[in-house]
Formats: C-alpha cells, structure tokens, sequence
C-alpha cells in the first residue's frame, strides 16, 4: 500500500459548521452551541476547519441561511477543500434539498451528527434497535432528496401532459413502505424488551435503585467507577456512554443499591431520539432516586442543568426525587469561588471531584440518607383506586385501610422519594 493510499484511508472529511442568530442577545448562546456542535462533530470523526454564525432576523425557507451568505461559503469550501456544511439545528428536508441543487454543497445538521456518534458507540442489541429506529424516523420525511436524481437523469417518463410520476416518485413510495414497515417491527422488538426488563425488574429482590444523570461528558461514568469499583469507558467525548450499565453496591445502613450509569443528555435534543430510546431511558423512569451530575467546571453548567431537566421532563421522569452532584471540583483550581456560590444557591447538593476521589465518600451517606427518609402519611383514594391501593404494599409500609362514605382512608408510612406516586391522594403527613 502507497503512502498516498494510506493517507486517503485515514483522512477525516472536513467541514464548515454553521449557526444562524435570531436575536444579537442570543449572539453568545448561538456561539456555545456551535462550539458544541464542533465537539460533536470531532467526535463523529468530521475535521472541523472553520465555524460562522449568520445574524438573521428570520430563517429563512428556502435555503435555511441567506442566499449571500451561501455562496460565499460555497467559495470558501472549493478553496478550503471542505466535504460537508454542517447546521447547528434541524433543518427541513426541502432546505437541504435545495442548498444541494442550488449551491451543490452536501449539507448535514445537528440531528444527524448525533445519530452517527449513537450509531458508532451503540454496543447492545438494544441500543443498535434503538439507534436504527431513530435513523429510520429521521430518514422517512426525507427520501425525496435521496431519489430525486433519477429524475433529474432519466427525465419524467408517459405523457406529453407530464401526468405520470417519475421514477423517483415511484421509488420514494416503495422505500416510504419499507421504512414504516421497519419502524414496525424495530417499534415491536424494542417494546418485547420493554415487557422483558419490566419482568426482570419485578423478579429482583426489593432493592432500591438510583440512576446517574447528566449533562454529556458531565462525568458520570467517572463517578460510577468510583463508586462501584468498576472500570466502565471513560472518554473526554460527548457519548462516550450509550448502553446502561447497572452493579448492585451496599450503602451506608448495609442495603443493596442497584446503581446505573446511562447515556448523557444534550440541549436541542432531537424528540424523536428521545422516544427512540425508551427502552434504555427505563432505567432513569423506574430509578428511586437521580444523581445529577454537573460538571462544575463548565461555564454553562447551569444552563446544562436546565436542559438535563427538560429531558426528564420529556421522559416524565421531572418527578423522581434528585440529588445534584457538582463535579470536577478538582479543575477549579485554588479558588473555588463557584463552589461557595453554587453551595448557597443549590441547598442539599454535593462537591466532588471523581477523578481524584474528593468528597466522594459523602455520596453513598447522602444517598442512603434520601433514601431512607420516611414519611407517615394519611391518604384518601377515590373507591376506583383499588389497584393503586394494593400496588402501594411494594413500596409503602400501610398502617391503617378503611372504607368510609367518601373513598378509602389509608395511614402508611412511605419513603419521600416514594410520595410521588401517590401524592395527589395525601391529606396529611408527619414526620416518622
């Protein structure tokens, strides 16, 4: 093999990233975002070779950006040699399939970046599912732009009227069946697992779970080896993490914890991501308790906590009992000014640092602490919550039931992370 050989297989596409700003007080936020995106972008394996941010009062419908700003980046590619245009958010299947006509610039966006990185570190049978049924819900809008040269090619076939359809056309339709067919049967797989990981759950003794959450690259998978002993992947890469890993660890009052590291959130997370991946987001809805991890380091720490909020809130799971933990206190260096702020404006959280251990003995005690905390409480359910009822036994110590004239009076002592479940039912509480 020539050296000119190797150096062609090993060699990165390049590309441009582009932003597009609504409103110049955003004009900092637009460029987080993008630098974000350069960061996904390295980690997808694109050489990332210069980035622009286009001031626009409105997208535009066409073409996304300005009809300016494009050629001038098309000019700037031919001389920079560059593969791809990369857009900071989603972009519409027309827009892309009009920059390429028009500008014949390949263009790729925020959305399937992601789905790439996924793709490349998806390692279980259920995370490829998922991924793949994920691809496949991106792609189904989007066939016109992957079969629309056959007309341009073959020209429209039949009548002088231009009545019949083009081999595109027909081609979009017989792919379109395909891809719904095989969203069907990925859709049916994914919830055959479902209905096995909710069976498993139900087998295993009644140990209490606590899912690690986070911004990616927050440091969870750091902070799960630490606590449990484990040698889990760690890469300074946003999704370093896809599959669940889940290790049973004993806690400071000597009970069985099961602990799970899971895949990291993202602001701009695409909606269709996150319902692909329900199967291995099971693990966050059914946890008792969630570690937030924030790495502390980062100046957008705290808009990174907003948007791991979303997300839990998207998946339901906003109600679950949670516990910040700031990470990397470590590269604040000797001032830890941040630190003292975020100690007042975040009551109950926890500093560590993962990598070098610091603080991190306080974790297993604040958890079994959050988890052991019980309330006495009087409820009072509607005669049709007879199953809610019963279902209370597996995670409530019940007191006292009666029947009265306006529902079922139930006392039961039950854990705080628990009360959720039950809350909208509570007359009264007291401490135990």
């Amino acid at each position: 093999m020539t050296h000119e050989q190797i150096e062609t297989q090993t060699k990165l596409p390049k590309a441009f990233l582009v932003g597009i700003c609504l409103d110049n007080r955003q004009y900092e936020k637009a460029q987080r975002s993008l630098d974000e995106l350069e960061q996904l972008a390295v980690t997808a394996e694109i050489e990332v070779v210069e980035k622009f941010i286009q001031n626009r009062k409105a997208l535009d419908k066409t073409t996304y950006a300005g009809k300016g700003f494009l050629e001038d980046i098309k000019a700037k590619m031919e001389m920079a040699e560059v593969d791809l245009l990369i857009f900071d958010n989603e972009i519409a299947p027309t827009q892309a399939r009009n920059i390429l006509k028009t500008y014949r610039i390949e263009v790729l966006d925020r959305t399937e970046i992601i789905l790439d990185i996924f793709h490349m570190h998806a390692k279980t049978k259920e995370a490829k599912l998922e991924v793949r049924l994920a691809q496949l819900k991106y792609q189904l809008p989007r066939l016109k732009k992957l079969w629309s040269h056959l007309d341009r090619e073959r020209g429209a076939s039949g009548s002088a009227t231009g009545a019949s359809r083009g081999m595109g056309e027909k081609q979009i339709e017989i792919d379109r069946r395909i891809i719904k067919d095989d969203i069907r049967f990925l859709t049916h797989e994914l919830d055959r697992i479902m209905t096995q990981k909710i069976t498993q759950r139900k087998k295993r003794e009644k140990a209490k779970k606590v899912c690690l959450v986070g911004y990616t690259n927050a440091g969870k998978s750091s902070l799960f080896n630490r606590i449990t002993g484990e040698n889990v992947l760690v890469e300074d890469k946003l999704f370093a993490t896809l599959d669940s890993t889940a290790r049973s660890i004993v806690i400071d009052k000597g009970d069985n914890v099961i602990i799970s590291d899971t895949v990291g959130f993202i602001s701009n997370l695409p909606h269709s991501l996150i319902a692909s991946f329900r199967a291995t987001l099971k693990d966050v809805m059914d946890a008792d308790l969630l570690l937030h991890v924030v790495d502390i380091a980062d100046d957008n720490c705290e808009e990174h906590i907003v948007s791991v909020k979303e997300v839990l809130s998207e998946i339901g799971a906003d109600k679950i009992p949670t516990m910040l933990v700031f990470n990397k206190i470590d590269l604040l260096g000797e001032y830890r000014v941040r630190e003292e702020i975020f100690t007042d404006k975040y009551r109950d959280s926890v500093f560590i640092s993962a990598y070098t251990g610091e603080n991190t003995e306080n974790i297993l005690k604040s958890v079994s602490s959050k988890l052991n905390q019980s309330l006495r409480c009087s409820f009072l359910f509607p005669f049709e919550e007879q199953k809610l009822i019963a279902n209370m036994h597996e995670f409530a110590e019940i007191i006292n039931k009666e029947f009265t004239d306006y529902g079922v009076s139930v006392t039961a002592v039950i854990a705080r992370e628990n009360l959720y479940k039950v809350k909208d039912f509570m007359v009264e509480t007291t401490g135990k």
